[in-house]
Formats: C-alpha cells, structure tokens, sequence
C-alpha cells in the first residue's frame, strides 16, 4: 500500500551557480497532493566549485568523471550539514538533480553531476537521483522536468514560469502539460555583471542606466532557437557558443549589454504568456527579484504577474524535485511525454539504498 505522507529532503543546483538550494518538506496525498516546506536552505559555492562548475563543458570525460565523485562528496556534506543544522530526524528520501555538466539531447546525451550511488552511502538515506537520462534515452529533450509538480502542486495558475538560469514555463494546452525553456536569463546577466565585480545586478539598477542596442536585439530576437516549436531546452554550451560570441561582437559597454538582454528576455517571455488576457502567471526563481527585469516583462505582457512566498520563489524547484522522487518511489509517472517529447510517459531517476 502506498504512503499518504512523505518527509524529504530536495536537492537543486541550477545554472545560475547561485549554490545549493535544500528543502525539507512534507508530501501529503488525499485525493490531491499538498505541501509544506518545513527548513529550507541555499548554500553557495566557494571559490573552487565555482570555478569548476562555470566550465564543465571544457572538461574531457575522464575529467568529469573524477569531478563527478569529487562533487557527489561535496553534495553529502552539504546535505549532511543542512540534516545537522536543523535537525531533521524522519527522512523517506533525500531527491537530488545534481549539476548540469552537459545537456544536449539531440545527442541523446545528458550528464549531471552528483548522482553517483556512494551519495547513498556517505549519508545513510535512501537517494533519488538523475531524473533526466532515461527521458533522453526515450527520445525526450530531458528538460524541463518541473511541469508534473506544477501541474500537481501549483494547477491554480494558468502558467508557471521559472526565472533562473534559463526561463522556462509550462502551462495547460487542450488537456496536455507543455513546458519549454523560452530564453536565457540569469546565466547571461550574471555572466556581464561578474565583469565588473559583482555576483548579480542588484534588482537589475545597472540595467535600468543601460541603453538598448536595437542591432543586437533584433540579432538576439532572430535566433533559430526562438523559431522552434516546443518540447525544446537550452544548455550552457549553446549560450557559450551562440549568445556570448554574438553579444561580444558588438563590444558595448556592460550597462547597454544587460539593458539590451533585459529588454529581450522581456520579449521573448511576453510572447510565450501573452495570448491569454488576464492570465495568472506564478513567477519563482532568483529573476523574480530582478525589479527591472519584472516591470519590463509587466510592460510588454497583459497577464498578471503574480510573486509567491519567498520561500516559493527561491527553493520551487528543489521543492519540486523532491516531489519527483516521492512519484519515483511510488513509480508514478513524473516525466511527461508532452512536455519533453519522449516516446512515452514515464517515471524516471535512479534510486540507491545504503
């Protein structure tokens, strides 16, 4: 018989490199799935990872596979030092997504990091892991993977839309969920801002003095990405091989580079929310801060734009994977065909055991 109510431990770490983020949280299922976030946590990289983590796409195979075990350690200190610091005694499952070391499934390869069968082990708690491979494996995009907890956890809203890394959003069209990553975000306007010896643009201040260069948005708008029909995902590799070399190109200075890309996140964003009037759009992640970056999106789009607890906007996604491995142990779907494009539905990751 399966268990109405779970305690677990969800593990993200996205491609902002913004750090770890912990949540522990209970599941309770009675006709509906409900939630409580209980303890939640960030905790940044230091100097090292950060170092690592921002070029894994650089490293060969035999390279990533001693960084892989390095990494899976470091992840069960983290792990076990959230467990300390707040507690926590009752614990079903520790979920983890890892890191994202490749992505690219047109490939049929996807890779993260941190999901080695000694995280197992090294903290004595049954682990849920690598959620996205088998999707690959099965013709999907392997991403996104949130839409089945959205879909379950957050159906009040039209769409949800996550501003980390990549923005990505999934909503409900003629019965089906359908996600897809629309554009970079974070990933881009960190990646400027660093130039000048900040972490992130505080609540986007340095945008805001920035001056559009319409060339380069109009080359940004023009990208084939954008032309695409969904299911589709986006890496770090195509950022670093597509945006990058073409914003470089134009050799603007910091501030018209974050305007110019603020303004085409907006864009692009508007596009994807725009067609319902008044639809409810449930916005999380690190962007969700970005004041600038939300009036531009509010300027371009005629839905309501609508910020959740704190808690929400920072820790969805690990809520979220935790949720995925709560579906994965009672072997329930949590991978949906129509929203990566897999050959079928599934319920995907790995589980170890001590």
């Amino acid at each position: 018989m399966k268990k109405s109510e779970y305690k677990i431990i969800g593990v993200m770490s996205g491609t902002s490199l913004d750090g770890i983020d912990l949540v522990y949280v209970a599941f309770n299922f009675s006709k509906t799935w409900s939630f409580q976030i209980i303890k939640a946590d960030t905790f940044s990289y230091d100097d090292y990872w950060l170092g690592i983590l921002k070029d894994l796409v650089l490293f060969s195979n035999e390279e990533l596979k001693v960084i892989d075990e390095d990494y899976t350690r470091y992840l069960a200190i983290k792990i076990q030092d959230f467990i300390n610091k707040h507690n926590i005694q009752n614990i079903d499952a520790i979920c983890s997504h890892g890191h994202t070391a490749l992505h690219q499934p047109e490939k049929k390869l996807t890779y993260q990091i941190g999901n080695l069968p000694i995280l197992a082990s090294l903290l004595q708690k049954t682990i849920v892991c690598d959620f996205r491979v088998q999707d690959v494996q099965l013709g999907g995009q392997g991403a996104p993977l949130v839409p089945i907890g959205d879909a379950l956890l957050f159906s009040e809203y039209k769409f949800c839309m996550n501003l980390g890394g990549f923005a990505n959003v999934s909503t409900l069209i003629n019965n089906d969920v359908i996600a897809y990553d629309i554009c970079p975000v974070n990933i881009v306007l960190n990646y400027y801002i660093k130039k000048l010896g900040h972490d992130f643009d505080d609540e986007g201040k340095m945008a805001s003095t920035g001056i559009v260069n319409n060339e380069l948005l109009k080359s940004l708008n023009n990208l084939d990405f954008y032309k695409k029909p969904y299911p589709k995902s986006l890496g770090l590799e195509w950022v670093k091989s597509v945006i990058f070399s073409l914003i470089d190109s134009y050799g603007l200075e910091i501030k018209d580079i974050l305007r110019t890309f603020v303004e085409h996140i907006a864009l692009q964003i508007s596009k994807e929310i725009h067609a319902k009037n008044n639809s409810s759009v449930l916005v999380t992640g690190g962007g969700a801060y970005n004041v600038f970056l939300m009036e531009s999106i509010k300027a371009h789009s005629n839905s309501k734009i609508l910020m959740p607890s704190k808690e929400i906007i920072e820790f969805k996604e690990a809520l979220i994977f935790g949720f995925l491995g709560v579906l994965k142990l009672r072997e329930e779907i949590n991978c949906l065909q129509s929203v990566t494009g897999a050959s079928r539905n599934h319920s995907s990751g790995n589980i170890f055991h001590p």
